[in-house]
């Protein structure tokens, strides 16, 4: 019988045939709700409607969803068709594309963050305060209710809590009726 020897050359081609053909985990086989997960955060921040995004080395990030579209959790969540931001272990900083309506107003969810875990908390930053819910409320991704043409929430992105509620209905109201009276006492 014969012997069988390997020789250098026969070893490096064994292992360049294993390494060409064990698949490896790339963000091609992970789900964003995959990444949500691995970096801390619960799968429900975003909804079912996902059709693709991309991340960098940095935790860059880009959503895109098929619609435009709202969610209802203890408020309701309206989603932009992108979403961008960048991830970190328990939180989503520079945020854009998710607004939160409080009362009657909309306002942009800057950050997202867990700080621990085990508490059952997460805080959205709205600017102007931090919303605090239960993780419960995003344990899966929700159901997304396309928005209808034209169909448009009264965002009031960058201008102050005074302008975005003198502009709406009940706080323009309250404006006028205010500038009645300072009227009067002069």
């Amino acid at each position: 019988m014969g012997s069988f020897s390997l020789y250098p050359s026969s070893i490096l081609s064994l292992v360049f045939l294993l390494l060409t053909h064990v698949p490896f985990s790339d963000q091609k086989t992970q789900t964003i709700y995959d990444v949500l997960r691995s970096n801390g955060l619960p799968i429900g921040l975003l909804p079912k409607t996902v059709s693709n995004y991309s991340i960098d080395k940095d935790g860059n990030f880009e959503v895109h969803l098929e619609q435009a579209c709202y969610a209802k959790f203890e408020n309701q969540v309206h989603y932009k068709q992108n979403i961008t931001g960048t991830l970190s272990y328990g939180q989503i900083g520079a945020l854009s594309g998710v607004l939160a309506q409080e009362l009657f107003l909309w306002f942009p969810v800057k950050c997202i963050r867990v700080d621990v875990p085990s508490s059952g908390l997460i805080y959205f930053d709205v600017g102007v305060i931090y919303k605090q819910f239960s993780l419960a409320l995003f344990e899966t991704p929700p159901d997304c209710t396309a928005m209808a043409n034209g169909d448009q929430p009264d965002l009031h992105e960058g201008g102050s809590m005074a302008d975005a509620l003198s502009e709406s209905q009940l706080g323009k109201s309250h404006y006028e009726a205010d500038q009645d009276i300072l009227k009067a006492s002069q």
